[in-house]
């Protein structure tokens, strides 16, 4: 069980995870498995676009980080109980029209997922690789 020691409330590197292991480990525990490759992403707005395109986000997505952060959240606690969530952001790009301040954007809005699902009691665990 690939989970077993890692905190239920987090945003971390993949490291040494597979993603087929974080899958398998998703669906043993019944939760929730979201998974994002990004490789092909230039700018921000094209990293919003596979995010929304790969988690099969409403077509009435805004394509901005607070849309981003509604749509990991309030829809999902509106829509009754939730077992938890295994997210996987691959290869998150890592270039001038992607900066590291972008990529803090977008992971700080995956922490703050993880926060607003951690007061709620339900896990939520997101790994991340940069290209």
């Amino acid at each position: 069980m690939p989970l077993r020691n890692v905190r239920t409330n987090i945003v971390q590197s993949i490291r040494a995870f597979r993603v087929q292991d974080l899958q398998d480990a998703a669906l043993g525990l019944g939760q929730h498995f979201l998974y994002a490759n990004l490789a092909n992403a230039q700018s921000k707005q094209d990293v919003l676009d596979m995010i929304a395109q790969q988690f099969t986000f409403p077509t009435h997505f805004g394509k901005n980080f607070d849309a981003l952060y509604d749509c990991m959240t309030d829809p999902l606690h509106k829509s009754g109980p939730q077992p938890g969530f295994v997210v996987v952001l691959e290869q998150i790009p890592a270039h001038a029209k992607f900066d590291k301040e972008a990529r803090e954007q977008l992971l700080d809005i995956f922490r703050e997922a993880a926060d607003y699902w951690g007061d709620r009691k339900i896990p939520f665990r997101c790994f991340y690789s940069f290209l």
